[in-house]
């Protein structure tokens, strides 16, 4: 990760002081716990202790962990479809409240708000995704008026609405909390995809469960900047954070598709001048804000998103 630093991937000094959550059950047979204790232990090497989370759930398998009943979930000693389960642990707002901080009690009745599907084509889409996306936006968000989060959920193998159909947007809980505060809720979806490809290891491997791209089965850079289901997630939230009020739908470039190390587009003109802060963003489509830098060089990742980052 170190040589990747701002290099094939984003610096890791961005861990430094960031809220992170790891979770896990007694009882996965399908992960087991060396991988999330590797990661853990990977993580005290780039942010302090006390900003990471590591919970451990008695007797919970390989599955997303509720304190609810949804309507077709499992056991959660059952490790099956649509592994999604009542284990007596809120997982949703756990997350949402340690990398939040306090939030108002969640709404356990109707829901204010609403399921929006949304094209995931051209540059918001990308090999192994379906055409579809859903995001959940509370009442409280769609006018515009309120200053709104987002939140990126990704759903895990098997679990993508090919799979489980709405399941995971609909049990797993996150709406509830973000109904009552003010977070919208952005659900990328994958595919089951049966064709062959070359992954990492140089074995020829499909991807039947529509998991995202962990091996590489879209290109070597599928966990660096410039791999293709990356990008089109950072378009995704790049066009919601733009507050787009209408106008035609951007359209896929080469950019998109094959950048794998951001170019430098614009210079700071020092630590304590004016513009977007370090991480900030300073460009892409629709963006409205600052597009010089306080600190850093606006680094554009695509046509649809520029952030300020140390320089190279």
């Amino acid at each position: 990760m170190k040589s990747w630093s701002g290099n094939k991937i984003a610096p890791t000094s961005n861990l430094q002081n960031r809220k992170i959550y790891l979770w896990g059950g007694s009882g996965d047979t399908t992960v087991g716990p060396n991988v999330m204790n590797a990661l853990n232990s990977q993580l005290s090497n780039f942010d302090t202790s006390a900003d990471v989370s590591y919970v451990t759930t008695s007797g919970a398998v390989h599955t997303f962990p509720t304190d609810f009943d949804g309507s077709g979930d499992n056991s959660c000693s059952m490790s099956s479809s649509p592994y999604i389960s009542n284990c007596n642990y809120d997982g949703a707002g756990a997350v949402l409240k340690w990398m939040y901080g306090t939030l108002n009690a969640r709404n356990t009745g109707t829901l204010s708000g609403t399921v929006v599907s949304f094209a995931q084509t051209g540059a918001y889409g990308a090999a192994g995704m379906d055409t579809t996306g859903y995001l959940y936006v509370p009442a409280s968000c769609q006018s515009g008026t309120t200053v709104c989060k987002l939140h990126v959920a990704l759903h895990g193998c098997l679990q993508s609405y090919s799979s489980i159909q709405m399941k995971f947007v609909q049990n797993t809980g996150y709406n509830q909390w973000a109904d009552t505060n003010n977070i919208i809720i952005l659900y990328p979806q994958a595919i089951p995809d049966n064709t062959l490809h070359t992954v990492w290891s140089g074995t020829q491997l499909s991807n039947p469960n529509g998991c995202w791209d962990w091996v590489g089965w879209y290109g070597t850079n599928a966990d660096q900047i410039g791999g293709v289901q990356m990008v089109a997630i950072v378009n995704q939230v790049a066009q919601i954070m733009s507050g787009n009020s209408g106008g035609s739908t951007p359209t896929s470039t080469t950019t998109l598709a094959t950048t794998t190390k951001p170019t430098s587009t614009t210079t700071s003109s020092g630590s304590t001048g004016t513009g977007a802060p370090l991480y900030g963003q300073c460009g892409g489509y629709g963006w409205t804000g600052p597009t010089t830098c306080a600190q850093g060089v606006c680094t554009a990742y695509s046509t649809f998103y520029a952030q300020c980052l140390l320089p190279l």
